[in-house]
């Protein structure tokens, strides 16, 4: 079993990393402080919407995995996922990160 931080403290270890490097970091949804999950919006200069969630392996790890893009022709529908998702897991944090390349603070396969 892995260790965790709690939500509110790697939420805000992250969103400092990211600022530090020049980027921007907003949580736009908030979930339960200490046992919250954990959804990462990427972006950069405000485009290409990329939304990654841990999911459980069959080794027990949790890994990051790409659970929705956003599609030009229609990025209304990428803010009506995130509303969904925020609705259907109120524990759920939601947190866009603006900075290039931004799938390396999150280590993503």
């Amino acid at each position: 079993m892995d260790a965790r931080l709690p939500a509110h403290m790697e939420v805000s270890a992250l969103i400092r990393r990211i600022e530090s490097e020049g980027g921007f970091g907003m949580v736009l949804s908030k979930g339960e402080r200490d046992a919250g999950t954990l959804m990462v919006v990427l972006v950069e200069r405000g485009r290409d919407s990329r939304a990654y969630e841990r999911m459980p392996q069959l080794d027990g790890t949790r890994k990051w995995t790409l659970s929705r893009e956003q599609d030009p022709e229609k990025p209304w529908e990428f803010s009506e996922f995130l509303e969904r998702r925020g609705k259907q897991d109120p524990d759920l944090w939601i947190v866009e990160l603006d900075i290039a390349d931004g799938v390396r603070f999150i280590e993503a396969e």
